[in-house]
Order: structure tokens, then sequence, then C-alpha cells
């Protein structure tokens, strides 16, 4: 359970990741069977793209780079249309009776009851994300967002990868946004990219088992949350 801030504290925040944290898939990649689909793969073309990027991250790609390249393959899409097609895919996918990590859905929403500022933090896009936050509650997102000309059509270039460092780097603009204290503030994630964004705060949380956040939750004293 998440103490309340209780009336006249400090406020807090609470950082989520997202891929394996809040939801069980990997959305990007979810989300691009569910495009490549709409738009007539048969699903081996997805298949042998995703087999390229386990590759390519197998052999020491940073995942920045993974991350920018993921967008890369959407230039001169219309911006609308790939929110669109996010949005489909989280109502096709927000059905499925194992969509989401069951305790960390608790934890938001005992966040939301403390009245803390809950925050997603993730590689992906709005498309995915925004339907995401509205769903479960959460007050903002912190993403990869592809930047678009001036006619709406996409570059295939980004912002910023909303990954690792830059995870860590966003989630610290916000608390400076918002005036909060990063030691009362709580940061969750799965996987070893995010321990940087786990290291700002003063409550961290791993879920899972992932063997470089377990090794700091236990020398640390982290809580560790199902990822089932």
């Amino acid at each position: 359970m998440v103490s309340t801030s209780g009336a006249g504290q400090a406020p807090r925040a609470a950082f989520f990741d997202v891929d394996e944290t809040l939801i069980r898939v990997k959305s990007m990649f979810d989300f691009l069977r569910h495009w490549m689909a709409r738009h007539g793969d048969d699903g081996s073309a997805f298949e042998e793209e995703y087999a390229q990027v386990r590759a390519r991250a197998a052999s020491g790609v940073d995942r920045t780079e993974i991350n920018r390249d993921f967008y890369r393959r959407f230039a001169g899409v219309r911006e609308e249309a790939l929110l669109a097609g996010g949005r489909a895919w989280y109502e096709e996918y927000r059905e499925r009776p194992d969509a989401f990590v069951d305790s960390s859905l608790r934890a938001v929403a005992d966040h939301r009851a403390a009245g803390d500022t809950v925050v997603l933090v993730s590689g992906s896009f709005p498309g995915v994300l925004r339907p995401l936050a509205q769903d479960i509650g959460a007050h903002r997102v912190l993403c990869t967002e592809p930047v678009a000309d001036g006619s709406g059509v996409l570059t295939g270039e980004v912002v910023r990868p909303m990954i690792g460092a830059n995870k860590a780097l966003g989630t610290a603009e916000v608390m400076a946004e918002l005036g909060v204290d990063p030691a009362g503030c709580f940061a969750y994630g799965d996987h070893s990219s995010d321990l940087e964004m786990l290291l700002l705060v003063g409550n961290p949380r791993v879920i899972g088992a992932d063997p470089v956040l377990s090794a700091h939750a236990e020398r640390g004293g982290w809580p560790v949350l199902s990822a089932a």
C-alpha cells in the first residue's frame, strides 16, 4: 500500500514505466503488429522485422537508437493516422484478460487516492499512451514524441527518445516543474534501463525479476512487486 501524503503534507509524484510494468507487452511492437496487419501483413513481415530488432539489441545496439529507428519507419505517415492507429490498438488491447500488471494498477489507484501526481514514462508514443493514461487516471505522459512537419506528416525523427537516461532527465524535469521533493516521490520499473529513473526518487519500486534491478532492490531494501 502507498501511504497517504495527508492534508498539509508535501505534494508527491509517482512515475511509472509502462511496458511490462503497467501492461504486459512491449507496446510499440504490439502496436506495430496491429498496424502492419491493418495494412495487409499476414504476420510474416512483422516477425522478420521484430527478429531484426531483437538481433540488434542482442548485439549491443543502444536502446535509444533502436527507439529512434522504430519511428523512422513511419516517415511520410500523417500524424493523425498514427495517433488514430494507437487509439485503435489500445481499444483492442485493453479487452485482453491479461492486459495489465495487477500490482501496478493497484499502485496507481493507491497513488491517486493519496493525492499524488501519476506520470507515465515510456519510449512509446502518444497515440498508445494517452488512451492508457485516461483509462487508468494518470495525470501526465512523458514519452517519445514523433516530429511532424507543417502539414502534419511525420518526418521520421523524434523530439527525444524517452529511454534510459532520458527517462531520468524527463522525470527530474517534471519533479522540478511540480515542485516536489524527490525524496518523497515514487518510481516503478521492470528493466535495467529504468534504473536511472528509480535512483532519482526516495521510493523506488521494482516490478518483476530483472537481475540488475533485483540486485539493487536487495542492497537497498526496495520493495519488489509481482509482474503477474
